[in-house]
């Protein structure tokens, strides 16, 4: 009889059929995660990466590892995720200037985030919040451009290309003002020249300064998001200040792993990020530090990064922005 041959024949073709199905499925992650981080511990990338590793690690079984490397405008995380195996392994959350900014500044290297690592997905995006040393004596946007107009000032930002660094380029071209630009390695050494009074000036990141402006050791006069933050919801938006409306200096975070990553992995994390970051106790946990959760598709993440490439490049060219 051929039928019991073949139905043996069937068997032992399902049998491997469901043991190489399991095993294509563990095929990632074989070992613990990397996910570098371009800034210091504190910041809106370091907190969103330790929130998100957190959940990932629980939901693929492997520890996920958050390391920082602050430097070059997080240059030296993404170049690090770069050259790193492409086997999903090893990612990086960077704000969208890496992408946007950094392939104008950073010119002579020998990385490109927008060549040489591909987009999982926006994770979260965030804004920035102006503040001022209360010796500056400006209480309001249209006090320090008064003040701009007639007197020489200064404002930091954690390096030249930053989100801090933008947005306050952003305010000024609104403005026809000028302020010189104070460049500093990091925003925590931007804040503390602001707090000491060195720089009177400096759009930086809310968590950061918000509890110096509880305390009155600086002025908040506005946030560059479009909507007011949840933590500060007194401080005007830059577009009610500048009564520009639809104005919006948002930056995003965006989740990356180096080029050649195999599809099937890129899209198995993309699936991970989208889930998570639609979950109520990530949601609320990032709000607390005035963080929006986003978790976006790849291709969702790439549309949005073309339109603020576009957005910023002129700006970019304007200021003349070369560095090593």
């Amino acid at each position: 009889m051929k039928f019991p041959r073949l139905l043996s024949a069937l068997g032992s073709a399902v049998i491997i059929a469901l043991a190489a199905g399991p095993v294509h499925a563990q095929s990632w992650p074989t070992k613990p995660i990397r996910l570098l981080v371009g800034s210091p511990p504190g910041g809106p990338s370091d907190i969103t990466a330790r929130t998100f590793a957190d959940q990932l690690g629980r939901r693929i079984g492997q520890p996920v590892v958050v390391e920082n490397r602050p430097g070059a405008g997080n240059n030296l995380a993404a170049g690090a995720a770069a050259r790193a195996d492409a086997d999903g392994t090893t990612l990086v959350l960077s704000p969208d200037t890496v992408l946007t900014v950094n392939p104008l500044v950073y010119t002579t290297g020998d990385f490109n985030a927008a060549r040489d690592l591909v987009n999982i997905s926006v994770i979260a995006s965030f804004s920035q919040m102006l503040v001022c040393n209360p010796s500056a004596g400006v209480r309001s946007v249209s006090e320090l451009v008064a003040k701009a107009k007639t007197s020489p000032m200064m404002y930091a930002s954690g390096g030249p290309g930053v989100p801090g660094h933008l947005a306050s380029e952003m305010l000024l071209e609104q403005t026809k003002v000028r302020m010189e630009h104070v460049p500093y390695r990091g925003p925590a050494p931007a804040t503390q020249a602001v707090l000491a009074g060195e720089v009177a000036c400096g759009f930086l990141a809310t968590p950061t300064v918000l509890p110096h402006v509880k305390s009155g050791r600086l002025v908040a006069l506005a946030v560059s998001s479009e909507a007011p933050s949840a933590l500060a919801p007194d401080v005007p938006t830059l577009a009610k200040a500048l009564n520009q409306p639809g104005l919006d200096v948002s930056f995003r975070l965006v989740l990356q792993a180096a080029k050649g990553t195999p599809a099937p992995i890129v899209a198995e994390i993309e699936k991970h990020a989208a889930e998570i970051m639609k979950q109520a106790e990530v949601r609320d946990r990032l709000k607390n530090y005035d963080l929006t959760a986003v978790g976006s598709s790849s291709a969702q993440a790439q549309q949005v990064l073309n339109a603020e490439m576009k957005r910023w490049e002129p700006v970019v060219k304007r200021l003349g922005l070369k560095t090593e």
